[in-house]
């Protein structure tokens, strides 16, 4: 089975496809498939017949989409970017506790939005062990003792990426790694002016069976969207953009520098959409590129952009090549069930000025089927009218897909009749397609959603603009899904959370009358009686905010003690959320960071639970803490 062009080298460059470019004409792209009126029209995605054909398929819809900007109204600039972390990567700890034996103790797990899908975040554990990724460096911590067992340093020499994010899934001993490519100087040392993303997708397989150590490495061009692990297989989404450089002019009109990007588009080889790979395994050292016979495209697509999908099984020793499958398309959000990965984006819009965007933007989405650790299989593709807050607009629910998005100018536009409403679709596959099974719209004319959560055949939508609409909508009838109540109160709630007994919590924004935000607030409501949701008690912080409102990552909840642990600031703040009221326990702090001899602010990011112990982290350190005091019982310094 071809996976792919391959090819296995000892030096530092990839292999070059043999296919070059010519000169062609680009053909027009035919209109995006949403109808004038709103209305979904159904997509599937087809396979190329050779890369000769991708080729010519390829240049006509990207010269289509270019615009004298490039795709989307401006360039990206960079340096190449290359290399891999091998056996430059420092391991420190090498006296380090072997894996904590015996039965793990009580603890919390990542705040996922499915039950049975892992989400990658900056901290995991397993009750027996904590495992940090902060300042490029990958930690892992003895919550028994309350001591650092192992060090490894992911950023290979460049500084940089001590500042950068790494976030993990953590599978028994294997921990995976989700970083960035370490960056290298172009021959000429001048950054080159290229529509692509700015860096490469590193993944980092780590064994933790005693001190850290690097077993493989994956490299691919194009940034990380997200990633999912369901059993033992992770699933890794890259979005990868042609590598091309168009010209920076700033003479001649906007039709004259549109002619030069497609005369660039012209002239491009297939390998400027194929992503090429490298992964390492030991001694090893291979590379590759997508091959033209992994790749799909939509019926209508822009060509200025490549998903990726690479399956990892991280019960092995290796990364191997990713089985990797490709599709010609666009996608910021990542939802994943225990059998389906959905991939869903805007579809970008051609680039005619510098000016506003468009108001009428349209989500593609396209499902696979993953209920085999094996490659991802096609299942179907639609498209829905708007755009989708986060993948909490997304859920599967029966055989069908939910999708709340909201349409029109949220800043206004009503003079042109495009105020802003919301809408939450019920999608049924139909052959290749996702076509609309119903529709319930109308959903806070004026504003645009700032949070949704599905709750089996419920749904709570929050709109917002000067005051908070929260609606709650029956969606047992995927014909005729409607709304079934409406509250309305000052602020907002960015994120909802189910509690126990027929209650949802909200994390958002108190507001005053006009819509101007107030501070932090959480909200206990009763939707236990569908037409009359109604709120308990409230938490207000003024002045206050919370990065939980759009990370749902640094949110914890305890459903046995009914503890609220909420990044405020810079610090957490305890709640304890009872039968109907909201209290404050006490507020977790961190000391600032010590870096390259300056104090630097060092928030907390993440909490977790172990035993009957709050742990907090930030890039400063891990703190010990009584959950029913806030009480300090122990600090571990990481700088």
């Amino acid at each position: 089975m071809t996976r792919g062009i391959k090819a296995t080298a000892a030096g530092g460059t990839l292999v070059a496809l043999t296919l070059l470019a010519g000169s062609m004409s680009a053909a027009p792209a035919p209109a995006p498939p949403v109808g004038t009126d709103g209305r979904m029209v159904p997509v599937g995605l087809v396979s190329f017949d050779s890369c000769a054909d991708a080729l010519t398929e390829l240049r006509a819809a990207a010269a289509a989409s270019v615009g004298p900007y490039g795709f989307g109204g401006g360039w990206r600039t960079f340096s190449d970017r290359g290399g891999a972390l091998g056996a430059g990567a420092v391991a420190k700890g090498s006296e380090a506790l072997s894996a904590p034996t015996g039965a793990a103790p009580e603890h919390s797990t990542t705040n996922n939005h499915e039950v049975g899908v892992d989400e990658p975040d900056l901290v995991k554990t397993d009750g027996r062990r904590i495992v940090t990724t902060t300042g490029g460096v990958l930690r892992v911590v003895d919550p028994a003792s309350r001591r650092i067992t192992g060090e490894l340093d992911l950023t290979d020499g460049h500084e940089r990426l001590r500042w950068t994010d790494q976030r993990l899934l953590l599978l028994g001993d294997r921990a995976l790694v989700l970083t960035e490519a370490t960056p290298r100087e172009t021959p000429t040392g001048v950054a080159r002016r290229i529509w692509g993303p700015l860096g490469d997708t590193r993944l980092v397989l780590v064994d933790l069976s005693g001190a850290p150590r690097v077993l493989a490495t994956y490299r691919i061009q194009g940034r990380t969207v997200d990633a999912r692990l369901t059993g033992t297989t992770a699933r890794v989404v890259v979005n990868s953009s042609p590598r091309l450089e168009f010209p920076f002019d700033r003479d001649g009109s906007d039709r004259e520098r549109t002619a030069r990007n497609r005369g660039v588009i012209a002239r491009a080889g297939i390998g400027a959409w194929l992503p090429e790979y490298e992964w390492t395994a030991g001694g090893e050292r291979h590379t590759g590129r997508v091959g033209c016979d992994r790749l799909s495209r939509p019926a209508r697509m822009t060509g200025t952009s490549t998903l990726t999908v690479l399956s990892f099984d991280l019960a092995t020793d290796r990364l191997g090549d990713g089985d990797p499958v490709g599709v010609v398309a666009d996608a910021s959000t990542v939802y994943g069930t225990a059998t389906s990965l959905y991939l869903a984006g805007a579809r970008p819009v051609v680039a005619t000025t510098r000016g506003r965007p468009s108001t009428d933007e349209v989500t593609e989405i396209h499902q696979f089927d993953t209920a085999s650790p094996a490659r991802p299989r096609f299942v179907a593709s639609g498209t829905v009218p708007g755009w989708l807050i986060n993948q909490y607009a997304l859920s599967e629910w029966n055989g069908h897909l939910r999708v709340a998005t909201t349409t029109g100018d949220v800043w206004g536009g009503r003079a042109e009749g495009r105020t802003s409403e919301s809408a939450v679709r019920v999608l049924r596959r139909e052959g290749g397609s996702l076509v609309s099974a119903g529709m319930v719209g109308g959903l806070g004319r004026g504003e645009r959603i700032y949070a949704v959560r599905y709750l089996g055949p419920v749904a709570y939508v929050v709109t917002f603009r000067q005051t908070d609409p929260l609606y709650s909508l029956d969606l047992t009838d995927p014909g005729a899904p409607r709304v079934t109540g409406e509250l309305k109160i000052t602020g907002y709630s960015g994120y909802l959370h189910p509690l126990p007994e027929g209650r949802l919590l909200g994390v958002g924004q108190e507001a005053d009358a006009r819509g101007r935000t107030q501070g932090v607030q959480v909200s206990l409501f009763d939707v236990r009686e569908p037409g009359r949701p109604h709120r308990l008690d409230q938490w207000h912080l003024p002045r206050g905010w919370s990065g939980a409102e759009h990370d749902p990552h640094a949110f914890l909840y305890r459903p046995d003690s009914g503890l609220v642990a909420l990044p405020v600031g810079g610090g957490i703040r305890l709640l304890r959320v009872g039968s109907d009221t909201v209290r404050e326990i006490g507020e977790v702090t961190h000391p600032s960071t010590d870096r390259e001899n300056r104090r630097t602010w060092s928030p907390v990011r993440r909490s977790l639970v172990v035993g009957d112990v709050l742990w907090t982290v930030s890039a400063s350190g891990l703190r010990a803490t009584d959950p029913t005091t806030a009480r300090s019982v122990g600090w571990i310094a990481t700088t």
